[in-house]
């Protein structure tokens, strides 16, 4: 989102687990020990659908067109789809990429992450059936609802689970994960190792 909007901002590079997460000055951040965290000006925020939404509200006017909602309705509409994204994606998208890639391959259940890839067959056909009509989810514009979605959908993500049923999902998120700030933060991770 701080690439989108084009935000000066200092990006620390940190892995889950790493040691850094639980130290005094990191837990002032994120009391919980985790990634991501900003502190924009001393408003210290975690959890990256939350930053994103803030960081939209706050700032997303000055993109063109603006990632912000301009309406009331617009607005419930991004909550809608950040939320559903927490509820119906997230939870298999981790089992999947758990046991597909993160893990050890001793310790990995093909078994839960098939199972898991099936409970996303409907969240996945939902979302494409709402693209069936538009480019992006709120029309034709790229909002802060498509980058949240597309956040949890990463292309590393994707990478492992089987979308040809579901080709305007896969299309979104071709045009979502190649716009340039998406690419600039790809570059930054390779970056950072």
């Amino acid at each position: 989102m701080a690439k989108e909007l084009e935000l000066a901002f200092e990006h620390i590079p940190l892995a889950m687990g790493d040691p850094a997460l639980k130290q005094p000055d990191y837990l002032k951040v994120n009391p919980a020990g985790r990634i991501p965290a900003m502190d924009d000006e001393g408003f210290r925020l975690s959890e990256s659908l939350a930053i994103n939404l803030y960081l939209a509200r706050k700032y997303g006017d000055r993109a063109r067109p603006p990632l912000a909602p301009a309406s009331l309705e617009e607005e419930a509409t991004i909550w809608q789809w950040s939320c559903w994204t927490l509820t119906d994606l997230e939870a298999p998208l981790n089992i999947i990429y758990l046991h597909r890639v993160f893990l050890p391959q001793s310790k990995r259940d093909a078994k839960a992450a098939e199972e898991a890839e099936a409970q996303l067959q409907v969240p996945l056909a939902m979302l494409d059936n709402a693209l069936a009509d538009s480019p992006y989810l709120l029309g034709a514009r790229f909002t802060v609802a498509d980058l949240n979605v597309a956040c949890v959908l990463s292309a590393s993500r994707l990478s492992v689970i089987d979308i040809s049923a579901f080709p305007r999902v896969a299309n979104w998120a071709k045009r979502c994960h190649g716009r340039p700030a998406s690419l600039a933060v790809q570059a930054i991770r390779q970056a950072s190792g």
